[in-house]
């Protein structure tokens, strides 16, 4: 956040930074086809609670803080095939710790234990995985007898599908915004950067709050 604030508008201008809300972790919902996940973006939840009250076994009116920054680590670990020496890391727990709630984990979202398994099935057998959009991402090292370089390429494999997607996915709100940038005046309002999930633009202050609500 500070680093941002070294960032400016020029004079009679603002910027505008937009993105995507947990794109990652609804890949994972669709791509996995997790019911439970999809069911907790439909009505708006907060994702990591929703996730804590279903692995921890707490209603979400009695979530604390710490288990939801738990529950925070173990959805984002997993995106990125994190080992339970990984996820002890981050929580400061034990090992034992971490792999009970990984496995408790998959127990109540089995359809994630499913796409993982899936996913490197086919690395496998054809070398690359399939974005959403069916662009391939190539898996090398996923059958490599070096246990260290099949496990690295086991977890590019789980991850490639939904980083791959975010990233279709941000190039194709890219076009679709800069068709609507065409109808302005390119010193009226033009897109900035894009980093990851997210858009900057700069535009007029006048046209800042109308082209908020369009690039949304």
């Amino acid at each position: 956040k500070k680093i941002r604030e070294c960032f400016v508008a020029q004079d009679g201008y603002k910027l505008i930074s937009a993105d995507y809300s947990q794109i990652e972790l609804r890949l994972v919902a669709h791509v996995a086809n997790v019911e439970a996940l999809k069911e907790a973006f439909r009505l708006g939840e907060d994702i990591h609670a929703a996730t804590a009250s279903k692995v921890f076994n707490v209603p979400l009116e009695e979530m604390t803080s710490d288990i939801r920054r738990k529950a925070k680590a173990i959805n984002f670990g997993i995106i990125y095939g994190i080992s339970a020496f990984g996820l002890a890391a981050q929580l400061g727990s034990s090992r034992s710790e971490a792999k009970e709630l990984i496995d408790e984990y998959f127990i109540k979202f089995p359809e994630i234990k499913t796409y993982m398994d899936d996913t490197i099935k086919l690395a496998s057998e054809n070398g690359y995985v399939l974005t959403p959009f069916g662009r391939k991402c190539y898996v090398t090292g996923i059958n490599d007898k070096n246990p260290n370089v099949k496990n690295f390429a086991s977890r590019a494999a789980i991850n490639a599908p939904i980083q791959g997607g975010a990233a279709d996915i941000i190039k194709k709100a890219m076009i679709l915004v800069d068709k609507e940038l065409r109808k302005y005046d390119e010193k009226d309002a033009r897109m900035l950067l894009q980093v990851h999930d997210e858009l900057i633009f700069e535009v007029k202050e006048e046209l800042a709050e109308a082209l908020s609500l369009k690039v949304k």
